[in-house]
């Protein structure tokens, strides 16, 4: 279940187009009430509810932008053997997680992966593409799939959410100062906001919104780990590796840039400072991590 980059974004679109939209309305003069100065408690509020705002947009979207970017196609009913197989592993390992069934489909994609998205654990979505059926066995299946549910079992849409809320308030509440203190100290405006704050603060915007990028990434990494542990749990431990061994080896197309966080296997792995801006850690470090469990 992966949403990282599409929320990233959704996110800094819906923040830039808010920014543009209340300037032009001038709702930014609430914050500016003496026409000289920011009231920092109202910027304060103002920007944890456009900051929150923006992402459980995002999050509320989530599921259809899903469906339609990657054409899935939801199972309602199963119309051959394979598809009935999916179902059901998905209900049992749902079951096994304590969340209720989400909605299975089908996408079409050479390259082997699959991804969960959703509201909540209990309205869900988990698809596979055409191309991790065709190229792992039905093990391997069983335990993507179960890295996937845990994703939805952790509650990791929710935490994303209040993760990127948090992030989402301190870009508009930071761009804003960044663009008052150009405004006023460096360009002399002395009377209300003028275009330089305007720009500034756009410009800041999008800064901050790439810098606070690698937090969500880093939570991100961390929760591959998780789910991968999760899998194992549900699939067993040798599956899950087996699962992510046979991605390595994977052929096809990656999923497209705004999907590419959402499934189980990213990008491929860079190092470095590249690293903090990839949504999923290197295949090797997840086997390895999955070798050093013992409570599985």
């Amino acid at each position: 279940m992966k949403r990282i980059l599409l929320f990233l974004a959704t996110n800094i679109a819906v923040l830039v187009v808010l920014s543009i939209v209340l300037r032009l309305l001038g709702v930014d003069r609430i914050l500016d009430e003496s026409g000289t100065g920011l009231n920092m408690t109202n910027l304060l509020i103002f920007s944890a509810v456009f900051g929150f705002g923006g992402s459980f947009i995002s999050l509320a979207m989530s599921k259809w932008m899903a469906k339609r970017m990657m054409g899935a196609q939801v199972i309602t009913n199963p119309r051959n053997q394979a598809e009935i197989w999916l179902v059901e592993t998905v209900k049992n390992h749902a079951k096994m997680a304590n969340i209720g069934m989400p909605e299975v489909a089908i996408f079409d994609s050479p390259s082997p992966n699959a991804f969960a998205t959703g509201m909540n654990k209990n309205k869900a979505l988990v698809a596979v593409s055409t191309g991790l059926l065709r190229a792992m066995s039905k093990e391997e299946v069983e335990a993507v799939i179960g890295h996937e549910v845990s994703h939805v079992a952790n509650g990791d849409m929710i935490t994303l959410s209040l993760i990127q809320g948090v992030v989402n308030t301190f870009v508009i509440f930071l761009s804003r100062v960044v663009g008052h203190f150009v405004d006023r100290v460096i360009l002399k405006n002395e009377e209300g906001h003028g275009l330089g704050f305007f720009i500034t603060t756009i410009v800041a915007q999008i800064v901050f919104g790439v810098l606070a990028s690698v937090i969500v990434m880093w939570f991100s990494r961390k929760r591959e780990y998780r789910a991968d542990a999760g899998g194992a749990k549900l699939a067993g431990r040798q599956n899950m590796i087996n699962a992510l061994e046979a991605l390595k080896k994977g052929v096809g197309q990656p999923l497209p840039d705004q999907m590419s966080a959402f499934g189980i296997n990213g990008k491929p792995s860079k190092h470095g400072l590249k690293l903090l801006f990839m949504s999923h850690p290197p295949l090797d470090d997840r086997i390895e991590a999955l070798k050093k469990l013992t409570a599985i």
